[in-house]
């Protein structure tokens, strides 16, 4: 498996895809309880085939990411050939980012001399979609990138 086994709740939300998949794999509804009962070890297999082919999609399409905890943000633009990031550092040790005070008062301190700011970009090893699952992996989300894009304007303008 390159990716990771969906849970039990990610596999019922996408039954219907499952049962398409396993329709693919010419395996009826009868021989999968049979293979479930009988060759476990097998239906596992499968799961992980159509778990790893649900990753790969949703990774393809993945754009933006944000790591956010108490001190840092770490915001990533997944371009075609490289990642993009954004990072920011608080130096107050009382302001917890994760919190709607702690981020509000990131909006309104953003430009103080209590935020670091760095921007770094760096080339996809020879497999994006397993860059990308890496951070996710270590707690990044995935966003729509507004975030991201607000940083992007700002950092632009004169």
């Amino acid at each position: 498996m390159k990716y990771a086994r969906l849970t039990k709740e990610q596999l019922e939300e996408l039954h219907e895809e499952f049962i398409t998949f396993l329709a693919t794999q010419s395996i009826t509804g009868e021989e999968w309880k049979t293979l479930k009962n009988e060759k476990p070890k097998v239906a596992e297999d499968e799961i992980d085939v159509f778990s790893d082919l649900i990753w790969e999609g949703v990774l393809n399409k993945v754009q933006y990411l944000e790591n956010i905890s108490a001190q840092h943000m770490h915001l990533f633009y997944c371009a075609e050939k490289e990642m993009k990031l954004f990072s920011v550092k608080v130096m107050n040790p009382d302001i917890d980012l994760t919190t709607e005070i702690g981020f509000n008062w990131f909006k309104k301190n953003w430009q103080s001399d209590f935020v670091e700011y760095l921007t770094a970009a760096k080339a996809y090893t020879e497999d994006k979609n397993l860059d990308i699952f890496m951070l996710i992996q270590q707690g990044a989300v995935i966003t729509r990138g507004s975030l991201y894009q607000w940083f992007e304007s700002m950092m632009d303008a004169p």
